[in-house]
């Protein structure tokens, strides 16, 4: 138990003992690093550029690292990023010998202290004009100086929606001091590209890349060289979200024109289809118009509403073209030879398009056609008959209608009762031929219209085919088309 006891005993004293030893060694870290501080900063001047010849170029290193996407205006073509800036230069007045400070190597100032360049973002686009982020710098004994700095940025990128959503977007960050010119700062890439390792994934764009590229140019203004370093954001766009909120809607929607053409042109909904679904295309490609910016290069999407749109009221035109010819009645005239060969006899079996109880296998209407002639031969024969007895009768009493005085004289009283009793019925039966011929007539002329405006009801519904089908193969190529070009 003594053991033990002081074995606790002679571990808490090296613990107290070391702990002070650090305490002494960090206090006396601080009293060297205010020391440091006060003969550093004491003539030190943060308005002048930190080299020992004016004419020595000061170099500054920088490095983009981009954390974020914050927002792709298309409309007003910005782009707003979360940036970290790293800058890193040399200041001649700002070094000292460590092991005259107990081995001190940096120290951590704030940035407003020491002389910082003026890099700038030369196409930004916000209206705040506010200095960077007075963050710390790191200095070390040799005079490097070590400035990372947070930025959200917003910068003017111009958009080409060409093939909107399917597009692919690049970005320009241009970076360069606003006064200095290349004798007096220059501009350092400290890599190849902009640093993607901390990026956080968005959810509308896909980064492939930041190269960074350096810039020496010359303004009319002046005759010194400016150097800038441009980091180009190549962005693609996740199109999922407008696939299935913007395109696959239109497709759908397009589909349902041409199948206004197989509505029957008795429903009264034929034109009314047509008219809904290009009000439909037009909410979508109003909703396309406000994210979109007002230039010249129409989206790829927007062709295809307009060209949606144009297919349909082409649709809606014929539609109102073939209820024309669906409603002809005994008004109009028949249907010419050539439409009989060509959309009757031809187009009608290419569209499988027949009249009630006709099929493609068995022709029933031939059959049909074949028992109405003989129907009509049968009930011709019949009235045929019917008129020839009638006018035999007819014949008897004109006969007995001829004045004959021997045969009045010899029948007197009672053969004039019988002549008026003939003379009446003959009159009769000319009235009831002149009624027969009258509604035989009718029914004929009736037949007659009527199987004019069933010709021209069955010449209407082969052209709906014709036309469905058609606008069906145009809205399938439009929709392979507009595919296709997107990959």
């Amino acid at each position: 138990m003594k053991r033990n006891s002081l074995s606790s005993f002679y571990v808490s004293l090296w613990l107290l003992f070391t702990t002070a030893i650090l305490q002494a060694v960090e206090s006396a870290k601080g009293k060297y690093a205010h020391m440091l501080f006060n003969e550093l900063f004491e003539d030190y001047s943060n308005a002048l550029r930190p080299v020992e010849d004016t004419d020595k170029v000061l170099n500054v290193t920088l490095q983009i690292t981009l954390s974020q996407i914050k927002d792709m205006d298309e409309r007003n073509q910005i782009l707003s990023a979360y940036l970290w800036i790293r800058q890193s230069w040399y200041d001649a007045y700002l070094k000292w010998d460590k092991d005259k400070y107990d081995g001190l190597d940096s120290i951590r100032i704030p940035s407003n202290l020491v002389w910082r360049p003026d890099i700038v973002l030369y196409n930004k686009a916000d209206d705040d004009f506010s200095e960077p982020v007075n963050t710390n710098v790191v200095l070390r004994y040799d005079g490097k100086i070590t400035w990372d700095a947070p930025a959200i940025t917003k910068s003017s990128c111009v958009v080409d929606v060409s093939y909107f959503p399917f597009d692919s977007q690049q970005c320009n960050l241009t970076f360069g001091s606003w006064t200095y010119n290349g004798n007096q700062v220059d501009i350092i890439n400290s890599l190849d590209s902009g640093d993607l390792s901390d990026f956080v994934e968005d959810v509308e764009w896909e980064i492939h890349g930041m190269p960074a590229v350096k810039n020496v140019i010359t303004y009319g203004c002046c005759s010194e060289p400016y150097p800038d370093v441009t980091f180009t954001l190549i962005l693609k766009r996740k199109s999922s979200f407008y696939i299935f909120n913007l395109l696959l809607p239109c497709i759908l929607i397009s589909f349902l024109a041409p199948l206004g053409f197989y509505l029957p042109a008795d429903s009264g909904e034929k034109v009314s289809l047509g008219v809904t679904v290009l009000l439909a295309l037009t909410v979508f490609q109003l909703m396309v118009a406000e994210i979109m910016p007002p230039s010249e290069n129409v989206p790829l999407i927007g062709k295809y509403y307009i060209a949606t749109m144009t297919m349909i009221t082409a649709s809606t035109a014929l539609t109102i073209i073939i209820m024309n010819l669906h409603h002809c009645g005994s008004e109009a005239k028949p249907v010419p030879q050539w439409a009989r060969v060509v959309i009757l006899d031809y187009m009608s079996k290419i569209f499988f398009v027949y009249d009630v109880g006709e099929n493609c296998t068995s022709p029933r209407r031939e059959k049909e056609e074949e028992q109405k002639l003989e129907g009509d031969e049968g009930c011709q024969s019949r009235h045929t008959e019917v008129r020839s007895h009638l006018s035999s009768r007819n014949d008897d009493c004109d006969l007995k209608e001829k004045p004959n005085g021997n045969f009045n004289k010899s029948y007197g009283a009672h053969g004039d009762i019988n002549v008026r009793e003939t003379v009446n019925c003959c009159s009769c039966y000319k009235m009831l031929i002149k009624n027969i011929e009258y509604i035989a007539n009718c029914i004929r002329d009736h037949k007659a219209n009527r199987a004019k405006g069933i010709e021209w009801k069955k010449v209407a519904k082969v052209m709906d085919r014709f036309f469905m089908w058609i606008f069906f193969i145009m809205v399938f190529f439009m929709s392979v088309l507009i595919i296709g070009k997107a990959a």
